[in-house]
């Protein structure tokens, strides 16, 4: 089933009305996100499952100064809300004058005039409205008013509490990608465009493509074992390294340079995704380029040998297909 994405909450065909939607921000699509998506689907399963969610993050608008957070960009938000068999992706543009809009304007004009839903579910923690005024139990009365069905949906948790968003950051800041991967249902991913380098990893026997982070979070810095997803949906193996290389001191911010294994082919210029496993080491200073290189090759050695344990234990596959 296709999941389509609609970017202009004012122009909604009259054939993607009458939906039950998920409400949220949904950074990360993680298993909380998809307890919440679930629970409608289950409620209401004879209308089309979609979700209102917003762009840019609320955050990005309001906190500029802060540091890159974002788990997902809009691409792989919509990627990972389709394989959770959400139908309609309703992606309202986050900016000063709908962060100006009240509860009431929300609820009336755009979920109920402008996208026409006949149900919607949130969590425990969602906010919405100038100022964040509104909460569930604001929601619940607004959409009564209106004839729009409702459900607050409780959160999914273990013994640490609620999944959320800004536990998986935690997280991989921590170096932990193998127990964000538990909460995500997947190995977390970053995605981005090859762009030139200086090419040192050449002269090091160990070419790299070269990624920036953009928006996405800074997991810890440091050598990862991961798999790059090719457009043309190709997976190779290789060692990533995140961070600003310490023992080249070229002032640059932080990268992801990642050297795919027995793959020689031209990626400038290329969408790549890169998956990070598991962190091998912290990032680290080398009192030499032939240190650095030795290490490089220890890295990727024991990179290969944890993508080989992980394929084999079937860890990899029985996360990224639930």
């Amino acid at each position: 089933m296709t999941c389509h994405l609609f970017e202009d909450w004012r122009t909604i065909p009259s054939d993607a009305r009458g939906a039950a939607a998920a409400l949220g921000n949904f950074d990360g699509v993680h298993l909380g996100h998809a307890h919440l998506v679930q629970t409608l689907r289950a409620a209401q399963p004879d209308r089309p499952l979609a979700v209102v969610t917003f762009e840019p993050h609320p955050r990005e608008l309001f906190r500029p100064q802060d540091p890159p957070f974002r788990l997902t960009l809009p691409e792989e938000r919509h990627a990972a809300l389709a394989r959770l068999g959400v139908r309609y992706v309703f992606q309202i543009g986050f900016d000063e004058a709908f962060s100006r809009m009240s509860a009431a304007d929300f609820a009336g004009e755009v979920l109920y005039d402008a996208l026409g839903l006949t149900h919607v579910a949130c969590g425990y923690d969602f906010a919405f409205g100038h100022r964040r005024s509104g909460n569930a139990d604001v929601l619940a009365d607004l959409t009564a008013a209106k004839g729009i069905g409702f459900m607050q949906v409780a959160a999914l948790a273990d013994a640490e509490g609620p999944f959320s968003s800004s536990r998986i950051r935690r997280l991989l800041q921590g170096g932990y990608p193998e127990r964000a991967a538990e909460e995500l249902g997947r190995f977390w991913a970053i995605s981005g465009v090859v762009q030139h380098g200086d090419k040192r990893g050449r002269l090091l026997g160990f070419p790299t493509a070269n990624i920036p982070l953009g928006r996405h979070l800074e997991p810890a810095r440091g050598v990862y074992a991961s798999r790059v997803s090719l457009p043309d949906g190709r997976q190779v193996n290789g060692v990533a390294n995140i961070g600003r290389r310490p023992t080249i001191d070229d002032g640059q911010e932080s990268r992801l340079e990642v050297h795919l294994f027995d793959f020689e082919e031209d990626l400038y210029g290329q969408m790549l995704s890169v998956t990070l496993y598991s962190l091998l080491r912290e990032e680290k200073k080398f009192t030499s380029l032939d240190q650095l290189k030795a290490q490089i090759a220890e890295d990727a050695i024991r990179a290969r040998q944890v993508l080989a344990d992980q394929t084999s234990e079937g860890s990899v596959a029985k996360l990224e297909t639930s």
